[in-house]
């Protein structure tokens, strides 16, 4: 099957449905929160790139747009690769609540984030959703620091910070707590040691947490606050960190992995849901939803018309490795064209170590791809776009490969259908947008939108 090139877009996210998530009991914030869905709003925040004001300059302005297009999608895919990288290496029915729905906006950066509210009274805060970790945190008090924080359309020196002291429900979570054991399991014992040296037990804290991300950092203490959907939409006793120094994290991160410290995991979430919007290469005040959907109830099982479903797999590794954070798919085919490609059985696995697989990760921008994969999925689209040369150029000024010269073939240019197919016969055909970018209007060139490194 082919598909007719569409106007430039940034690659996006596959479109998942979220379906239920395995959760710890019901705690006393979950069930605050259990009576409505929340639907939140993600929205992306893109770049101002270079226009023209008049029509003699258009061609000028073409190739200024080329360059500069050159440049984010490089970024991008260089951020993917780097975030790849991190995560592959990290070691009888109740009635159904109304959803909770929350605005996403996708971000320069390459992610989507959502406004959250935390505190009494509540300091709106932004956060860019990741299903790839569990820890919700903010930028912290008025000295917070972050280093190599300057992205497009994000200036250093306007991002938000909670301020605790203005908060009458801001509470520093104890080394006893149990939720410190979420992050620091041998936390209470440690805490117990040292109140037998003859330290003030009462004033013992769980210790500063440091997170690693596939492009940053944050470092911070955790707090016990109250998260905010509205006036009567309130969850107390919510684990979050406070942050006071980042490097390269231009917001705060809502944690949505599968870990006990998870926004889904302490809301006690049936499930979850969203879409993401495809990105061009301007600014866009467009939004999706994020749903959330609390419990208790068996309506997580309940499947909607005209949507297909896949199981998420069992995840690998120990008990308490960074494998526990993530959502992992059983894939069983990539389709070029309707031909499956050769992929090797231990890619589509995950073995007991972790290593092999596929996940979801929304705070990747490109999908990511091991070198013998990309490898035959690029060969095979050679083969059916055999009519079109290789634009070796634009791969090294964008990072991403392989690229077409498609020029000068009018406007019936043809790209072969990339599609996925699930365990449980779901087959995903990815909309054009979704894998392919075109390299400034002017420029005639196509690239793949998949990332990869030399580790076989």
């Amino acid at each position: 099957m082919m598909a007719r090139l569409p106007p430039p877009l940034l690659f996006v996210s596959f479109l998942f449905s979220l379906l239920t998530l395995s959760s710890s009991s019901t705690t006393p914030a979950a069930a605050a929160a259990a009576d409505t869905t929340i639907t939140l709003s993600l929205t992306p925040f893109l770049p101002d790139h270079p226009q023209s004001s008049s029509s003699s300059s258009s061609a000028a302005a073409s190739d200024g747009n080329s360059s500069w297009e050159s440049q984010v999608l490089n970024l991008l895919a260089a951020s993917s690769l780097t975030r790849a990288r991190h995560l592959k290496k990290h070691n009888a029915s109740s009635p159904s609540p109304t959803p909770i729905k929350v605005p996403t906006y996708p971000r320069s950066y390459g992610g989507y984030s959502i406004d959250l509210g935390f505190g009494t009274p509540a300091q709106t805060l932004t956060f860019v959703m990741d299903t790839g970790s569990s820890l919700l945190w903010f930028p912290c008090t008025s000295r917070y620091a972050c280093a190599s924080c300057s992205f497009p359309s994000s200036d250093p020196s306007k991002i938000r910070r909670f301020i605790p002291k203005l908060s009458s429900s801001a509470k520093l979570v104890g080394c006893r707590n149990p939720k410190c054991a979420w992050m620091f399991p041998t936390a209470a014992s440690r805490c117990h040691d040292e109140c037998v040296s003859g330290r003030n037990c009462s004033q013992q804290t769980c210790p500063p947490y440091l997170i690693q991300y596939g492009s940053g950092n944050t470092a911070g203490v955790l707090l016990s606050e109250t998260l905010s959907f509205s006036k009567h939409r309130k969850v107390p006793g919510f684990l979050a960190g406070c942050s006071l120094f980042s490097t390269r994290q231009p917001a705060g991160i809502a944690g949505f992995g599968r870990g006990p410290e998870s926004l889904p995991s302490q809301m006690a979430l049936r499930r979850f849901s969203y879409c993401l919007l495809s990105r061009r290469l301007d600014d866009t005040s467009a939004s999706s939803d994020l749903v959330l959907e609390p419990g208790p109830g068996s309506g997580g099982d309940r499947k909607t018309d005209g949507v297909v479903y896949t199981p998420f797999r069992a995840n690998p590794g120990l008990p308490g490795s960074a494998f526990k954070d993530y959502y992992y798919v059983g894939l069983r085919k990539v389709l070029v064209g309707g031909k499956a490609v050769k992929v090797p059985h231990r890619y589509l696995i995950p073995g007991a170590d972790g290593n092999g697989g596929a996940i979801v990760d929304s705070g990747s921008t490109f999908t990511f791809m091991e070198r013998p994969v990309l490898n035959a999925v690029a060969e095979e689209l050679e083969r059916q776009m055999a009519n079109y040369s290789r634009a070796k150029g634009a791969e090294l000024s964008t990072g991403l490969s392989p690229c077409f010269k498609v020029s000068g073939r009018g406007h019936e240019v043809v790209v072969p259908e990339l599609s996925l197919q699930f365990k449980g016969g779901a087959r995903m055909a990815l909309p054009l947008e979704n894998y392919v970018v075109l390299v400034g209007e002017g420029s005639g060139v196509v690239c793949v939108a998949i990332v990869t490194d030399d580790a076989a």
